[in-house]
């Protein structure tokens, strides 16, 4: 496992911007996929983005456009620049490591290593 930390959230304004960053314990692009997730209460942990091994991107339908993920391998830091943040956006989000299967990028239990969650707030 590696150990993940997340920070940036915070409260922003709708159509606002925020960019959230994910430090890792080491080099790890290269071994695994990296993700993000969020949850609201009551609601199940929803996949937004990962980051292949190749550097290939992918988005979940309800942030493409708006959301971007990349990574700084000096930094060992994964990021989620989120623009246009829209109120429904409002949740913890979470970065992940793992090695998902094929077809399962989405689905939260194929990811091994998370970070603690940084809070993410959009007011209408």
């Amino acid at each position: 496992q590696v150990q993940l930390v997340e920070s940036g959230g915070g409260s922003v304004q709708a159509g606002g911007s925020l960019r959230l960053s994910c430090a890792a314990s080491g080099s790890i692009y290269s071994r695994y996929y990296m993700a993000w997730f969020r949850q609201a209460p009551g609601l199940e942990r929803e996949g937004l983005a990962v980051l292949t091994t190749g550097g290939i991107a992918y988005y979940a339908d309800s942030v493409r456009g708006r959301f971007t993920i990349s990574h700084d391998n000096a930094k060992n830091t994964l990021y989620l620049q989120m623009n246009m943040l829209k109120p429904e956006d409002t949740a913890m989000y979470y970065c992940a490591a793992g090695r998902p299967g094929f077809g399962r990028l989405w689905i939260s239990n194929e990811y091994s290593s998370w970070g603690q969650g940084t809070q993410v707030t959009v007011s209408s």
